[in-house]
């Protein structure tokens, strides 16, 4: 069967481009080289170049002259401030954020869900003074890889499960042995079980964390607040009380975001 991506003229160069800015601003403020922004995207840098060049004569993109590499442009802050009246919940969510991080003194992040990945939207510093750099705003992590991204997969339906695992067969690839279907499978059903997400160093080892989805009026997972920190701050004890402060503090946020949607 053809793919609704073929049927549809010029979407392939739509697609290419989307991604290209998606990891522009992933990049943030330093921006990204042709080179890095080219293989992420699995193009050539003759065809990046020139679908960089396409967007930065609409705005999308900028290129500093100094640097040359590629960074958000000024359209996006445009389209951004449009959109957000309708999709920004960072408000809703930051003194929640704020509270997490206090309460539990470790780092404190808010992500949301876009399409099949998740992208941190809020971080706030805990107290303890050794810290995960794992995650940040604009960082983005394929659904089930981070914390985050594993409580929203944990919570969508069966079979949304299903294909979306059908579509990315190379999460084992790109991201080890430990992100196999199977063993995905099985950290999704404790995820379901728990109430949270817990990731064991699985992304950068010590580096611990975890999450808990947070629904929209129809009972949809499409954010997640998240926690994480180094290894021994997350044994056995401490992972109870913590995961018991992160639901309370998702169920709270849930319940505002539903609320202010009426």
């Amino acid at each position: 069967m053809e793919s609704p991506a073929r049927s549809v003229p010029g979407a392939q160069a739509i697609a290419r481009a989307a991604r290209l800015l998606r990891l522009v601003t992933a990049a943030g403020a330093d921006g990204a080289t042709l080179h890095d922004l080219a293989r992420s995207a699995e193009l050539s840098r003759s065809t990046a170049h020139r679908l960089l060049s396409a967007l930065r004569l609409e705005g999308l993109v900028d290129r500093d002259e100094d640097s040359t590499r590629w960074m958000p442009g000024p359209e996006l802050f445009l389209m951004g401030s449009v959109a957000a009246a309708r999709y920004d919940v960072t408000t809703l969510a930051r003194d929640i954020v704020r509270s997490l991080a206090v309460k539990t003194e470790e780092s404190a992040f808010f992500s949301a869900r876009r399409a099949d990945e998740t992208v941190c939207l809020l971080r706030e510093e805990g107290s303890f003074p050794i810290r995960s750099f794992v995650l940040s705003e604009g960082v983005r992590f394929p659904l089930g890889v981070a914390s985050a991204g594993l409580a929203i997969l944990a919570f969508l339906p069966d079979h949304d499960v299903d294909t979306y695992l059908e579509r990315h067969p190379d999460l084992e690839s790109a991201w080890g042995r430990t992100h196999r279907q199977q063993a995905l499978r099985t950290r999704l059903a404790e995820t379901k079980e728990r109430g949270y997400a817990v990731n064991p160093g699985l992304i950068v080892e010590g580096s611990w964390g975890i999450g808990a989805a947070v629904f929209d009026r129809s009972g949809r997972p499409e954010w997640a607040l998240s926690l994480t920190g180094v290894e021994f701050r997350f044994g056995p004890d401490r992972m109870a009380e913590l995961g018991r402060t992160l639901l309370a503090h998702a169920h709270q946020l849930s319940a505002r975001i539903a609320n202010a949607r009426r």
